[in-house]
């Protein structure tokens, strides 16, 4: 058996802490665009509002809210569930990509609320929400409201998760704005 050995070095493990600080953004401040740094991150964390403002502020020189305020009002930047089924703001661009890969993780996470949605038509129920959020921007409570007057019998919030996860629905503004 012959020995191989890597063709470029291996990183020690304080090399591989500084690459992965300094890869997040984290092991100095950087002087990328907010939009930049959003889609060098891949995401931010945003199931509450202002965590992607307090990461970019913490990363970012001369970082103003109103940037990504504005990013996400000519959506630029959106804000959708991703990863862990949790919201995150990603570019547009990248949303186009992930949105589609991590579809298999919506439909399993949709299975676990199969009880609620006994007799619902799922592709019935994916149509008719995309024709409601096509019409007008709502939110989940008016979309799950919408949904429960075509099935009454259905658990509410399945209604909405399983719009959620079979249809790429991203928070429009005035969601997730600073102030």
């Amino acid at each position: 058996m012959t020995k191989t050995t890597a063709s470029a070095p291996v990183l020690g493990i304080r090399a591989l802490n500084r690459a992965t600080l300094d890869r997040q953004l984290l092991l100095r401040r950087s002087d990328l665009s907010a939009k930049a740094a959003v889609g060098r991150l891949l995401g931010l964390q945003a199931q509450n509002v202002k965590p992607p403002y307090y990461a970019l502020a913490a990363r970012l020189d001369g970082f103003a809210p109103e940037e990504l305020s504005q990013l996400m009002a000519d959506r630029e930047v959106v804000r959708i569930v991703t990863m862990r089924s949790t919201i995150h703001t990603h570019t547009a661009e990248d949303c186009l990509t992930l949105r589609p890969l991590v579809q298999s993780a919506r439909d399993r996470e949709l299975t676990t609320f199969r009880k609620g949605l006994e007799g619902v038509d799922l592709d019935r129920l994916a149509a008719l929400a995309r024709e409601l959020v096509e019409a007008e921007p709502r939110t989940m409570k008016q979309l799950r409201e919408a949904l429960l007057a075509e099935w009454p019998d259905a658990d509410p919030q399945a209604l909405a998760v399983a719009a959620r996860c079979k249809l790429p629905l991203v928070q429009v503004t005035p969601r997730g704005l600073w102030g």
